[in-house]
């Protein structure tokens, strides 16, 4: 986890952004370093920011349950205004009906590659069904939240069990950085994929939080 990440979003701490109406985001801790950097421009000082474990991007079932409980100690703690950092990120729906059942609203869209790029763009893209995507925190963490969860360090002769399937690894970049894109294209080179870069931004992230 990079040194942002894991200090902002170890475990379940919080970070206290001074505010007397606060809204409590719980987030993916995948996206903490972008929720921070939209909060700083904005000046989004009534934005409490909880984390949890970015490596349950690789084991979604994990998600619901903890942001069921994240929602329980946020309410027990007083906090009215809840939003949930993630969209559905392969709960299969289940991220929706706890939202249902708690009256808290989500980020827009099936996953972060979604709502980075924006959701209305996303969709226009055909072609990405034969797509991996990186973001820029996948890009940084790529073997601790790649190639270590898949098995491929012990078990490089899976790879193509896994990503035959696929035809180039797509880089949805926040930040215009060129170690990021050197380590993105390391890994489309090591995958055996075709290399694209797209310069997104934060995309829908933006309006998600300045609306709060």
């Amino acid at each position: 986890m990079d040194t942002i990440t894991s200090e902002v979003c170890s475990g379940n701490r919080t970070l206290q952004l001074a505010s007397e109406k606060k809204v409590r985001i719980i987030a993916c801790g995948a996206i903490a370093r972008e929720i921070l950097a939209i909060c700083k421009a904005n000046q989004l000082d009534h934005i409490d920011l909880q984390c949890l474990p970015a490596i349950w991007h690789a084991y979604p079932e994990k998600i619901t349950p903890g942001v069921e409980n994240a929602i329980a100690e946020a309410r027990a703690e007083g906090i009215e205004r809840i939003f949930i950092g993630y969209a559905d990120c392969g709960t299969g729906g289940q991220l929706d009906a706890l939202c249902a059942r708690e009256g808290v609203q989500r980020i827009e869209g099936p996953h972060c590659y979604s709502f980075f790029s924006g959701n209305e763009t996303f969709a226009k893209n055909d072609d990405d069904v034969t797509s991996f995507f990186l973001t820029d925190f996948l890009a940084r963490q790529f073997e601790a939240f790649v190639i270590e969860p898949l098995g491929l360090d012990r078990h490089p002769q899976l790879k193509p069990m896994y990503f035959g399937n696929y035809r180039k690894l797509v880089y949805l970049s926040q930040l215009e950085d060129e170690q990021l894109q050197r380590k993105a294209k390391e890994a489309a080179d090591y995958l055996g994929l075709e290399y694209e870069y797209r310069l997104t931004g934060y995309g829908d992230l933006t309006s998600a939080l300045t609306g709060l």
